[in-house]
């Protein structure tokens, strides 16, 4: 078995000419570029042969197949539409083929394809699964690098940003520097015209708290953002779910007029009406991961008839196949039977009502084998691999530079961190609320020698539980981070700019945080007067939260859980103040672990020290007995505290700002394993899982005739720029 992934962008007829378009031209131009790469001489073949998918079970339980064997084809300017009941694999099939295009695993053994996407917002395949098969891109075994759309089941989508913003910096994020404002919001406007979104274009997309646009509206949101660069070819996974007919004929409608465009269309479907089912080109029926059906949608009811299931007169089709082949409740209609809730039923003229499900479907697939709309589709299948002559060109899957990226992005994040309450609003009035409550309880603090235990605990709280409560907004960021999953899987920007962008995006509301509950507990407390320690504390406190934020960005990055995200995060912010020096001095933590090392990447330590250090240092206190030396800060720092004097409260604070960077680092670095370390760590599992495999008698399949195509196993890598097998 080989998985042949191919990639190509141009026919021999294009002349290998270039869709970068960086030497200018007016929005016309461009989008009339983009059209003639379009059609169908130079549009997207896709061919998939003996597909298997498989979740293997190294236990004693059986290997469930979910899909077997599977061969069929798509081709520009038509809309295949993969139909069948719950669980048939019409989602798997549409997931195969697009991680098969992407390439997830470079280099996998006997190209076998493990997939296992930790990734929750991608849409791809999410379970460890087994693949094989071909896969071929316009007759090419190189991958789809650009040209590839997914449109997931679920709209991910920013609620705040109104329907036009969202397509505005979606095109500004992808589309060439070259072209102009004007230009680039032409191309919008055609975009939300041809989606028919143009009495919602000014409403927002709609969250928690704020009343937005429709579901069909959304779904036509999540279609526009792919259409808007023209891709080759589009995968959407069941696009009219949740819509009422009306939504989802014109949904399926817009997708003809694109797949008429030149482009090919790939769409899995759950149980359309008759209307949307006329609209498409091309069906892919499933039951239990096998082909039922393939070819001409409209031929279909004649297939079935032939096979001696004939759809009856008026009946919606798609009804009648998925009623054909769903065979979930033979179990429940032989147990009625059976205890006699179904009485002596007449025998009908209608072969369903005599016949298990089960028995007609096995009819069904077995009539197709033998079909000759199976030997057409192979007949198809072997002259669009056989295609040559084709030039391959790659590019990145955006055109806009580096820096439009970073200020596109900063300022939709701040746009979004504006108008969502929850992300910095509702903290910004809660640690106002916070803070006037510190300031009236340690008001006027004084210098007695109760003072010192007060000014502890309040310099304690501020820098440990006040800091905690960045952790609110973390639901928002988890938000931010299904949207960054899908940009860069669909190649709108790198990890690089996102996370300039929302340390950026964020800087002001984190200033605005420290300087207003800084003003309000330092000056009604009364700590040392002195403008130099107010800008200490408030830094203190800024970098204290741009810690904190930064780590839970981290947690979203290896726990993107909702519930198991504020878990973590709170239970290491736990360990933080634990270990910070003020629930057990610094000196008598256990120095192993506790105090080397953790207390040293412990941003609550360097807090609190700069805090004492800010406070304490040039005051003098009254002594516990009266007539007694009074006590300096020094000594209360050093002697009572164990705080050591050898660097200043600013090296404290530099401490802190370099743990920031750290983090920021640490969550660089965890998105770029996840995108580069992920692909080794498939390797060696498949090398594990292949050798498991080959043991098993079932897995030595032998091709059931003979093709070209099973050659000697090759890496994908070096699979790049030969040709097809079929030659």
């Amino acid at each position: 078995m080989e998985i042949e992934v191919a990639g190509n962008r141009y026919s021999a007829k294009s002349g290998g000419t270039s869709n970068n378009f960086r030497d200018g031209g007016s929005s016309s131009t461009y989008r009339d570029k983009m059209a003639s790469d379009g059609g169908e001489e130079r549009g997207i073949y896709l061919v998939w042969e003996d597909l298997t998918v498989v979740l293997p079970n190294f236990g004693n339980g059986p290997t469930k197949r979910l899909l077997q064997g599977l061969r069929g084809y798509a081709e520009p300017g038509r809309i295949v539409a993969i139909m069948g009941p719950s669980g048939s694999g019409k989602s798997t099939l549409l997931d195969s083929l697009a991680a098969a295009l992407v390439k997830l695993c470079p280099d996998f053994p006997n190209l076998l394809l493990i997939v296992f996407i930790i990734d929750l917002a991608t849409g791809r395949l999410s379970r460890n699964v087994i693949m094989t098969g071909n896969v071929l891109f316009n007759g090419k075994k190189r991958r789809a690098d650009a040209g590839v759309a997914y449109v997931t089941q679920e709209d991910v989508l920013l609620g705040t940003l109104t329907v036009r913003e969202t397509i505005t910096y979606s095109a500004n994020l992808r589309l060439p520097n070259t072209m102009t404002k004007e230009e680039i919001d032409d191309i919008v406007e055609a975009t939300i015209m041809e989606m028919g979104l143009q009495e919602c274009s000014d409403r927002v997309i709609g969250n928690w708290h704020l009343r937005g646009i429709s579901g069909g509206e959304k779904k036509r949101v999540s279609i526009a953002l792919e259409i808007l660069a023209k891709p080759h070819i589009m995968f959407l996974d069941e696009p009219t779910s949740g819509l009422d007919s009306a939504s989802a004929f014109f949904v399926i409608q817009t997708l003809r007029n694109v797949a008429r465009d030149g482009r090919t269309v790939i769409s899995s479907i759950h149980q359309p009406s008759s209307e949307v089912f006329a609209l498409f080109d091309d069906l892919f029926l499933l039951s239990s991961g096998e082909t039922v059906y393939f070819g001409d949608a409209k031929m279909a009811v004649e297939f079935f008839a032939e096979a001696g299931f004939p759809c009856p007169r008026r009946r919606n089709p798609s009804d009648h196949f998925l009623r054909c082949v769903n065979s979930d409740f033979d179990a429940v209609t032989a147990t009625l039977k059976g205890s006699q809730r179904i009485r002596d039923v007449p025998k009908s003229a209608d072969p369903l009502a005599n016949l298990a499900t089960a028995e007609i479907k096995a009819r069904l697939v077995e009539k197709y084998r033998r079909s000759s709309y199976a030997q057409k589709v192979k007949a198809r299948v072997e002259e669009i691999s056989a295609i040559e002559g084709l030039e391959v060109e790659i590019q990145s899957g955006s055109e806009a530079s580096w820096w439009k990226q970073l200020s596109t992005l900063t300022r939709r994040s701040f746009v979004n961190m504006s108008r969502d309450v929850g992300y910095y609003w509702a903290r910004i009035v809660i640690y106002i609320v916070v803070s006037i409550c510190v300031g009236t309880i340690y008001y006027d603090v004084g210098y007695g020698y109760t003072a010192i235990l007060a000014r502890v605990a309040c310099g304690g709280f501020i820098t440990g539980f006040m800091t905690f409560m960045s952790i609110g907004g973390f639901p928002s960021f988890i938000e931010e981070m299904k949207v960054f999953y899908r940009e860069k899987l669909n190649g709108y920007y790198g990890v690089t700019v996102f996370i300039l962008s929302n340390y950026l995006s964020s800087f002001p509301f984190l200033v605005s945080i420290a300087l207003l509950s800084g003003t309000i507990c330092f000056y009604m407390v009364k700590f040392r007067s002195g403008f130099n320690h107010y800008v200490f504390f408030c830094l203190n406190i800024f970098g204290c939260i741009s810690v904190i934020e930064s780590l839970m960005m981290v947690v979203a990055s290896l726990v993107p859980n909702f519930l198991m995200g504020l878990i973590t995060g709170a239970g290491i912010i736990g360990i933080m103040m634990m270990t910070s020096g003020f629930f057990r001095l610094l000196p008598d933590l256990p120095k192993p672990f506790w105090r080397y090392p953790v207390s040293y990447i412990n941003y609550g330590a360097w807090g609190i020290q700069g805090a004492y250090k800010n406070d304490f240092l040039g005051l003098e206190f009254d002594p516990l007995i009266p007539g007694d030396p009074k006590i300096s800060g020094e000594f209360v720092v050093t002697n009572m505290f164990g705080v050591p004097l050898d660097y200043s409260k600013w090296w404290d604070l530099s401490a802190i700002y370099l743990i920031l960077v750290g983090y920021r680092i640490l969550f660089f670095i965890v998105l770029k394993l996840k995108e580069r370390a992920l692909p080794f760590v498939e390797n060696l599992y498949s090398k594990r899982t292949l050798r498991t495999l080959e043991k098993r008698p079932s897995f030595r399949k032998v091709p059931s005739f003979a093709s070209k195509r099973h050659q000697p196993l090759h890496s994908l890598s070096s699979q790049e720029g030969l040709s097809s097998p079929l030659n």
